[in-house]
């Protein structure tokens, strides 16, 4: 999954991250395509201006995110392959993320090595590696005990060829404690305290109307997409008692499931509100 997802997901909710939700829920399961006013609505529904929400498009378009087609007085805006491919990537780790699952005791450890005069190159491979839920042992070592992750590994190192990256597989051996390299590494109390907030944030909401179910169908799908970048993922048997990612993933699945039907219809209704004012075409 590339890095322009990874900001997005975890950056501040601006009307372009808005958008990069609302393709991935509503526009890439169906068609991968809709009207522009039909978008412009959309983010019009989470209370961006049509200004904010236009530039949004435009910017998106330009970035080869997006392509535009006319049809008559409209402008369809379609997916590119390469965004489909990354929203794709992108719902299966946000929609799989959160579950047990079991591991073989295997850690995967990587030694990063980076010359001082590239000190921009080790900041950003950190962040890299940060993303991809490697833990932090210092002196340029980093642990994750997914080691699938591997292959996410050989693309850092083949996007930054000033740095040199080193991977081994191993296990935790007789000396020291597990609970002292899982607190020295992560910072779960950072990542518990997030959990804490969309529980408090989405627990409570029972919408009345499709526009609010909309509402809050997206903005959930915007709060849990940061959670796979923010959170390791680490087994059960290294967590903290008590810890909260369960219950959030309990929540986020019934509330999403529950809304999924009311807000995919609203979105689709915004198509007939776009028909009778299409707005000005965007640069293509």
């Amino acid at each position: 999954m590339n890095d322009q997802l990874r900001r997005r997901a975890v950056g501040a909710p601006a009307a372009r991250s808005a958008l990069l939700t609302v393709l991935g829920e509503y526009v890439l399961p169906a068609s991968g395509s809709a009207w522009q006013e039909t978008l412009i609505g959309a983010l019009g529904g989470l209370d961006y201006k049509p200004q904010a929400a236009r530039q949004a498009l435009a910017r998106s378009i330009a970035d080869g995110w997006l392509r535009t087609e006319r049809h008559g007085r409209r402008s369809q805006v379609r997916l590119t392959a390469g965004t489909a491919a990354m929203l794709t990537a992108g719902a299966e780790r946000i929609y799989g993320f959160g579950r047990p699952w079991d591991w073989d005791g295997q850690w995967l450890l990587v030694v990063l090595r980076v010359p001082e005069l590239r000190r921009h190159v080790r900041h950003r491979l950190r962040t890299q590696l940060a993303w991809a839920g490697f833990g932090s042992l210092g002196g340029g070592v980093y642990v994750s005990p997914h080691v699938e992750r591997e292959e996410e590994l050989r693309m850092m190192a083949s996007e930054n060829s000033a740095a040199e990256l080193q991977s081994f597989h191993a296990r935790f051996g007789e000396v020291g404690q597990l609970e002292d390299l899982v607190a020295s590494a992560w910072d779960l109390d950072a990542v518990a305290s997030t959990y804490q907030e969309f529980i408090a944030r989405f627990q409570p909401l029972r919408p009345k109307t499709p526009e609010a179910v909309f509402q809050a169908q997206t903005r959930l799908v915007h709060a849990w997409r940061k959670f796979p970048f923010l959170d390791p993922d680490l087994p059960e048997t290294m967590l903290p008692r008590g810890w909260p990612r369960s219950k959030a993933h309990e929540l986020f699945e019934t509330k999403h499931a529950a809304w999924h039907a009311t807000a995919r219809d609203y979105f689709t209704s915004l198509d007939s509100v776009g028909e009778s004012s299409p707005g000005r075409p965007l640069a293509a």
